[in-house]
Formats: structure tokens, C-alpha cells, sequence
């Protein structure tokens, strides 16, 4: 039996300021014990257990203290899955107590979920407040732990990792960030084999860069191609180069590397922030796509040559611009180019499809959503390329002309 937030108390004690310093005075591997005694003392609780989205977001798995020794849940049709997907805490009544199911998430990264049990009878409604701003700490500790233990990242894996995915997934700079201009998300599969696609992304308080790559061949080559790729790329960010002078670098590292032997396909974009004016260098095959207004279409960017391909290769940006209320897609050719068993190319109508059956998801769910789909429409064939969705929800900076109303 489930039930909404009721407002009864249960002598809950916010103390926020407690909870961070208990927090930060723990060892990383510790985290999840310290909030589940601080639980117990200060609120109440019978029991405590964290729960931490798998690799392919598919999973919620629990975190113990000798990883892979206890069953993982579905992150769709339970009710740990349900406080996960729809991002707010999720209350079952059951005849032997209540849990308060919370999502443990920071910045739009969706982490886990925090699962708090209390007695049968015992009301839990102003509880919430508390009880999610220990979530929200928990969430900020565990990237800072992640720096330090493994402990956290074992518990993510529903099975081993490839190497190549090891060296990949290191790499992202998560799957899921949000701001008020704007919403990200983003996946990957196969999740536990990737070798080649990858994505980056990086806000200032004007402007963020959004990378998209298409890396060539497979397994260790691929991963090591793609790491030499967004490590280039984001030197020249850092160094505060313009998009240009970034793809330039990136090109000039990957051909004294490789020699043009191995290339690699990207989208580099800067979007204003205040304008919602999109700077755009196309090197290769990943695509945009854009929902608007109820109308599906691919964006036509002017293709240039990838990078690492020729020496010294110029390379010039475009613009277009994005509205608020806008949503866009980026896919690699292992989305777009999936072939149906008859010879179809997903992207001819089956994307479509796709794209308006998730508009109602938020931008973290709508990647996983859409490569579910291909396993289906290949007919039950494996896949022959790793595939990336990024999916970005523009809202526009409220008070400037690219803010407003969705």
C-alpha cells in the first residue's frame, strides 16, 4: 500500500548544518553508516539502506559492505524505482512499518535512493523536509568519496565493466546536470562494453560547452582514441580558447598521435546562456535533432572533416538558436543508423516516433528510454556499434530574452 506525504510529525529534527558535519568528518567508505546512525538517533528510524542507479540506470543497487552480495531492484516499476524516476520521496504503508523511499541526487544527477523504515503507525509527513536534506548531502559526499574509494563505484556495477567502459565511463563528467537555463541528460550503451562514444560537457556562469563524440574502432583503441580527444579539448577550454581554436588543438593531438590512422567525430557547441545564440563546430557524424512546438526535425549543420583526420585542418563555426520550450537531441550513428530487419534506418520514422512518445520524460530519463527502443527494432540482432543519446530541455535565463514561459 502506498501513500502521499501525510503532515504528521515524528519529532523529526532538520539540523542540516549536523548532518554535513557528521558527513564530512567521515571516511569516504563510511558515508552510508554514518547516515544510517544519524537516522536511527536523530529521527527516529527503525532501519536505513541506499540504493545507487547502475551503470545502465537500469538497477538500483544496494550498497553493502562486500559489494555484489545482495539483490538490486528494478529503477522503473518498484517503489524504490518510482521515487528515482519521478524525483521526489515515495511513501509505502506496510503491515510491518513505513519507508520513506528519497531520492538521493545532486545537480540533476541522479545518484540512487535512500530508503528510511519506521514503525507501523508511526506518522512520517513533516519528516520529509529532514529526511531529504540528508539525501541531498549524502548525494554531494558520495561524488566527493568517489574521489578517494571505490566503494561507491562497485556498488553501481550489476556486472564487470570492460576495460574500454572502465576508461569511458571515467571519463564523463556525469549523466545528468541541470540549471535554471537549462536541463541535461545523458546515456550510453552498451553500458558495461562501450569502447568509443562519449560526451562532456562544462557551464560558466555565461556560456555552456557541450561536446559530443563519435570515436573510431573498437575496445581499447576506441577508449584511448576518445580519452586523448576530450582531454585536448578540454585543455583548450580551459585555457580559454575560443570553439574553433579548441577543435584545432584537439585535431593537431590526435593527428601527431595517430598520423590520420585513427579520427574521431564531434559536435562542439557553446550555447549564451542569456541569448539562447548556439555557437556550432559539426566534425563528423553526430547528429542534432530538434523538438519544437510539436514538430520533429533533424538541424542541417554544415559537416566538416573529423578530427585527427589531415594535418592542420581549419575549422569554422555556425550559429543557430534555441528557443525557450526547445528540446534537442544528440545521437551517435550507433542511434540514427540502427537498421530495422527489412533495411529501415531508425531515423527515418522510428526516431520521430520516439522522440514525441518521451516528451513528456524528463531530459535523465529520455536517453535510457530511447535505447531501449533499438534492441527491438534491430529484431532481436546485436548491435554492431555502441550507441550515445545527450537530451537537452532549453528554458532560457529567466529575465532576458531567452527566458519566459516554456
Amino acid at each position: 500500500m502506498t501513500e502521499g506525504v501525510r503532515g504528521e510529525d515524528v519529532g523529526g529534527v532538520g539540523g542540516g548544518g549536523k548532518v554535513e558535519r557528521v558527513l564530512r568528518a567521515a571516511a569516504p567508505h563510511a558515508l552510508f553508516e554514518e547516515v544510517r546512525g544519524l537516522l536511527a538517533r536523530d529521527h527516529g528510524a527503525a532501519g536505513a539502506e541506499l540504493l545507487i542507479a547502475d551503470y545502465a540506470a537500469a538497477r538500483l543497487q544496494p550498497v553493502t559492505a562486500q559489494p555484489f552480495t545482495a539483490e538490486s531492484v528494478s529503477a522503473y516499476n518498484t517503489a524504490e524505482g518510482r521515487a528515482f524516476g519521478a524525483q521526489e520521496a515515495h511513501v509505502v504503508l506496510g503491515e510491518g512499518g513505513v519507508t520513506v523511499h528519497l531520492p538521493v541526487t545532486v545537480r540533476g544527477e541522479r545518484l540512487g535512493v535512500l530508503s528510511v523504515r519506521y514503525a507501523a503507525g508511526v506518522p512520517v509527513g513533516s519528516h520529509i523536509g529532514p529526511l531529504q536534506d540528508i539525501a541531498d548531502a549524502l548525494a554531494h559526499e558520495i561524488l566527493v568519496a568517489d574521489r578517494d574509494t571505490d566503494f561507491f563505484l562497485q556498488a553501481r556495477r550489476a556486472k564487470r565493466l570492460t576495460l574500454a567502459a572502465e576508461m569511458q565511463w571515467q571519463l564523463l563528467p556525469g549523466r545528468a546536470c541541470s540549471r535554471p537555463e537549462y536541463d541535461l541528460g545523458a546515456q550510453l550503451e552498451p553500458a558495461y562494453a562501450i569502447f568509443g562514444d562519449s560526451f562532456d560537457w562544462s557551464a560558466s556562469a555565461d556560456h555552456l560547452t557541450l561536446t559530443v563524440n563519435n570515436g573510431m574502432g573498437e575496445g581499447i583503441d576506441a577508449a584511448l582514441l576518445t580519452s586523448l580527444a576530450v582531454s585536448a579539448l578540454r585543455n583548450a577550454r580551459r585555457a580559454g580558447l575560443g570553439l574553433a581554436d579548441q577543435a584545432a588543438l584537439a585535431d593537431q593531438a590526435l593527428y601527431g598521435q595517430y598520423q590520420g590512422r585513427l579520427h574521431l567525430a564531434t559536435l562542439l557547441l557553446r550555447f549564451d546562456l542569456d541569448t539562447g545564440e548556439v555557437e556550432v563546430i559539426d566534425a563528423g557524424s553526430p547528429r542534432v535533432w530538434r523538438l519544437r512546438g510539436g514538430t520533429v526535425e533533424p538541424l542541417g549543420l554544415e559537416a566538416q572533416l573529423p578530427l585527427g583526420m589531415f594535418e592542420d585542418t581549419v575549422y569554422t563555426s555556425q550559429r543557430f538558436q534555441v528557443l525557450p520550450g526547445d528540446r534537442l537531441f544528440f545521437l551517435s550513428d550507433g542511434v540514427y543508423d540502427v537498421l530495422s530487419p527489412v533495411g529501415e534506418p531508425y531515423s527515418l520514422h522510428a526516431l520521430t516516433r520516439a522522440v514525441m512518445n518521451t516528451r513528456l520524460l524528463p531530459p535523465s530519463q529520455v536517453p535510457r528510454a530511447l535505447l531501449e527502443e533499438l534492441p527491438g527494432y534491430r529484431g532481436g540482432v546485436d548491435a554492431t556499434d555502441d550507441a550515445l543519446v545527450v537530451c537537452l530541455d532549453w528554458h532560457g535565463r529567466p529575465g532576458t530574452g531567452a527566458g519566459g514561459e516554456r
